[in-house]
């Protein structure tokens, strides 16, 4: 694995610290409002990426099957929603929506809260490493700006993620240097996630295609389970909307500027 690849896949990560330092310049809680245009710009750019820079090249290296280009892609992508569903079902986590720690298990909120990001960054680890991955067989069309796009997008994303797991645990009295210590560890499966997915994909090259696809499905499950009722939720607004739009667009306008 060259530097580049280990600096790409450390990009993400460096973008959920700098979210969870939040801690320490903003008040012990953050707005709903405000959540809900974090909230909503995060949707925006993992649902871009999950098209132009996983689903898109996961199309593109299939054209040689024809008419049946489509399979690889399909089947990743459903494999990739079973996945994250199993993960969902087994993980005793809670959804950032939630309110109180219901009944499944006796474990502190704050620690389902941990959990509930930390599952929301597999996939987006997996997104990274696959397309690094892509990159380094060269069997893709994937480039290295392409895959810097991605890690760029993804860290953007996890700016505003990092504050969202952070500030409510501060909120709830826990100190900042612990807050923020939680928020690091939150996104530190990120990169490992990445290495992995490298190491799989690039023993099997011929399942890219299928892996691509597995992590844009794993990411718009996280998008749709999650993200999107936390941006809707409570009182009607369109912030959540607009924010979404945004995101979408930055993410549309790096992969396509840099890939």
């Amino acid at each position: 694995m060259t530097m580049e690849v280990m600096a790409g896949i450390l990009i993400p990560f460096a973008g959920t610290s700098l979210g969870a330092a939040m801690v320490f310049l903003l008040k012990n809680s953050i707005s709903d409002n405000l959540q809900k245009l974090l909230t909503g710009f995060a949707a925006g750019v993992m649902v871009a990426a999950s098209f132009w820079s996983l689903l898109q090249p996961a199309l593109e290296s299939s054209e040689g099957l024809g008419r049946l280009s489509f399979l690889p892609a399909a089947a990743g992508f459903l494999i990739g929603v079973g996945f994250l569903l199993l993960l969902d079902m087994l993980t005793p986590h809670m959804h950032l929506n939630d309110q109180d720690e219901g009944p499944r298990t006796g474990l502190k909120r704050t620690t389902k809260l941990i959990l509930a990001v930390t599952l929301h960054n597999i996939p987006e680890g997996m997104a990274v490493g696959v397309v690094y991955a892509g990159f380094m067989t060269e069997n893709v069309g994937i480039t290295a700006t392409g895959a810097l796009a991605l890690a760029l997008g993804i860290a953007i994303q996890n700016f505003p993620e990092g504050a969202i797991v952070s500030m409510p645990l501060r909120a709830e009295g826990m100190s900042k240097g612990k807050t923020f210590l939680y928020g690091v560890l939150s996104g530190a499966v990120e990169p490992v996630a990445a290495a992995v997915t490298i190491m799989a994909a690039g023993a099997v090259v011929p399942v890219m295609p299928y892996m691509l696809a597995f992590a844009a499905g794993a990411m718009l499950y996280v998008v749709v389970e999650e993200l999107i009722p936390e941006m809707s939720e409570g009182e009607h607004s369109n912030l959540g909307t607009i924010a979404f739009a945004l995101g979408f667009v930055l993410m549309m306008i790096l992969d396509v500027a840099l890939g």
